[in-house]
């Protein structure tokens, strides 16, 4: 059983585009058996910044470095998924300090996942809105990271899927047709930071055309893309049920300085608890079969 890491910010646990790969992989690939872990913490950054105030004042950024080992020497993975970037600028205009902090911590955490013996795909930070996050200067400051991380691909040979840009066309493409309708203009994250569902599968889409090919681009939804099961709606639910009660405790178990996050069953009751949802998540796929 290949053992598959996201790691990442709040955007990764959030969870949305994690668990609808998972539960497309899981539908398409009912025979094959995989284990994922969805370990992305709100807040944190791989740069080791932290603007003044965070969170008013209540507690910096996490940094990825003080957990990092942790997390790979407990969770033994054979392929990490890596998301980092949304808040390495922390918010402000360029910097070539803050640049090279991030380019920095992205080669470190490269290779240490190397060194522990698993692959790693990066994915490019998703887009920020200033439309609804305000922050000017800020969308420039992702397209010029987003755009270093896809550089890689060439400077260092390594595997990179590329959310930001397509978020970025769909988002521009939208708002252009919505501007007659909604002066609010369309967004794909309210907050300008945290995507909603749309801008969740439009980041699975892409993971899942990198893994499965191009005939995953064609579906317009998660629904959409598990529409080959008549349970589909039913086995998305129950995977993102099973997986953040697996995140919880995956979290509590290899720690983080992270405040306000829900504490986790312990781990070893965690597995057992999922095998009996992981049972429900393979007697939907089998009825719900066309």
């Amino acid at each position: 059983m290949k053992r598959v890491v996201f790691l990442g910010n709040s955007i990764t646990w959030q969870a949305n585009y994690v668990n609808d790969v998972i539960a497309y992989l899981t539908v398409t690939y009912p025979d094959r058996r995989f284990d994922f872990i969805n370990v992305g913490l709100p807040s944190e950054t791989v740069s080791g910044l932290s603007e003044p105030g965070h969170a008013g004042g209540a507690f910096p950024r996490p940094d990825l470095h003080e957990r990092l080992q942790r997390v790979l020497t407990q969770t033994k993975p054979d392929l990490v998924f890596a998301c980092y970037g949304m808040n390495d600028g922390i918010y402000m205009p360029f910097d070539t300090g803050r640049f090279r902090k991030y380019r920095d911590g992205i080669n470190w955490l490269h290779a240490e996942v190397v060194k522990s013996g698993a692959q790693i795909v990066h994915i490019t930070p998703p887009i920020f809105d200033e439309l609804k996050g305000g922050d000017p200067g800020y969308a420039d400051v992702l397209d010029k990271y987003a755009k270093w991380v896809l550089a890689q691909r060439w400077a260092q040979h390594w595997e990179v899927i590329d959310v930001h840009f397509p978020m970025k066309k769909y988002l521009a493409a939208h708002r252009k047709v919505d501007a007659k309708f909604n002066l609010d203009g369309f967004a794909l994250a309210g907050d300008g930071i945290h995507p909603g569902e749309t801008g969740h599968w439009i980041m699975a889409r892409e993971i899942l055309v990198y893994l499965c090919g191009d005939g995953v681009s064609a579906f317009a939804s998660a629904e959409k893309s598990l529409a080959a099961n008549k349970n589909g709606a039913a086995i998305l639910k129950a995977v993102t049920e099973r997986q953040n009660m697996l995140r919880d405790a995956w979290l509590t178990s290899t720690g983080h300085k992270r405040p306000g996050l829900p504490v986790g069953m312990a781990l070893d009751s965690a597995m057992r608890k999922s095998v009996v949802m992981g049972a429900r998540v393979d007697s939907l796929v089998k009825a719900g079969r066309k």
